[in-house]
């Protein structure tokens, strides 16, 4: 009797729960702070399963210096007709509509992008994002780093020109469209977080040499101020032991959390978030400590406790008090 393979052959049906639609976007910037500006962006629109469907590329006008050319190559004379942000946010906004914000490292790309269009006082029409670094720990990649060569080499995927927004972009979208078959396949939750707009903001102007260019330098950012922690830093946090009142911690990276929720439940328990890592800082708080970015390297030199977000989670349930006296 022959075997009948009919069950075997038909694939999985689609989780009725996964986004009808991304965006996966990549932006070229003038520098990682939170006064730098967008110089370039491009947008691979794709379906539910993941294939193409268009794309759409832009320069844009930083008004000021572009920052490090070596690495994505606009200079100032190729970047000068190019269009302003606030030009080309009615066409960024269309491809990025009612779609899942797919990028690498997607919270800086979200947080560049939500700050342009604050500044073009709008707001993007983006609900959710989903971190390719996320997705490729949620399914088990054996990659040596997080790095998007890496992914792209897994998935055979070809680089053409490396910190380019467009190629960049055209490369995720090629190693996004396996990585979400598999989960598809072997029933893995997307790691999508909520894209919270930036509605309220202020410039708050640099101490010392301003750059140079016709924007005027200022650290866009909500206008709420978080209070000044009112206990005196205790030290390093030590493993197995409570958090205490005072301590500095600072966060890296994408957080299942959103991050704004994540710092103003440890403000509420007593602690200081820091925007920065220093000898001073108590732990520091990141899902991906191999990540390479300018908090971890600091953390491994200074030998900053580190721990992720999960643990953290825990310990805030129960931060011992400040010493008094």
């Amino acid at each position: 009797m022959l075997e009948d393979r009919t069950t075997a052959a038909t694939p999985a049906p689609w989780p009725a729960a996964y986004p009808q639609g991304y965006a996966v976007v990549d932006v070229e910037t003038t520098g990682l702070a939170r006064d730098d500006r967008i110089i370039s962006a491009a947008v691979y629109r794709l379906d539910a399963r993941g294939e193409v469907e268009d794309h759409w590329y832009t320069m844009v006008n930083p008004e000021r210096d572009p920052g490090p050319v070596w690495i994505h190559g606009l200079t100032s004379d190729v970047l000068e007709g190019a269009p302003l942000f606030e030009d080309i946010a009615a066409e960024f906004a269309s491809r990025l509509a009612d779609r899942v914000l797919v990028a690498h490292n997607a919270v800086f790309d979200w947080s560049m992008i939500a700050r342009e269009y604050a500044r073009a006082k709008s707001q993007a029409p983006v609900r959710q994002r989903l971190c390719t670094i996320a997705l490729s720990k949620e399914l088990g990649l054996p990659l040596p780093n997080h790095k998007l060569e890496s992914l792209a080499a897994h998935f055979g995927v070809v680089q053409q020109r490396a910190h380019h927004a467009l190629d960049d972009a055209r490369v995720l979208a090629e190693a996004f469209r396996p990585s979400l078959h598999a989960a598809a396949r072997d029933g893995v939750r997307l790691p999508l977080l909520e894209c919270l707009p930036l509605t309220e903001w202020n410039a708050t102007p640099r101490i010392g040499r301003q750059p140079s260019g016709a924007y005027p330098s200022g650290s866009w950012r909500p206008s709420r101020k978080r209070p000044v922690c009112p206990y005196p830093n205790p030290g390093r946090y030590e493993e197995g032991k409570p958090l205490k009142q005072g301590m500095r911690v600072a966060f890296s990276g994408d957080t299942s959390v959103d991050r704004e929720l994540l710092e103003d439940r440890a403000v509420e328990a007593g602690l200081h978030v820091a925007t920065s890592l220093s000898r001073l800082t108590s732990l520091l708080v990141t899902n991906d400590p191999g990540s390479g970015t300018s908090k971890t390297a600091k953390a491994r030199q200074y030998g900053t406790p580190v721990i992720d977000e999960a643990a953290f989670g825990q310990l805030l349930r129960d931060v011992e008090p400040a010493s008094q006296g």
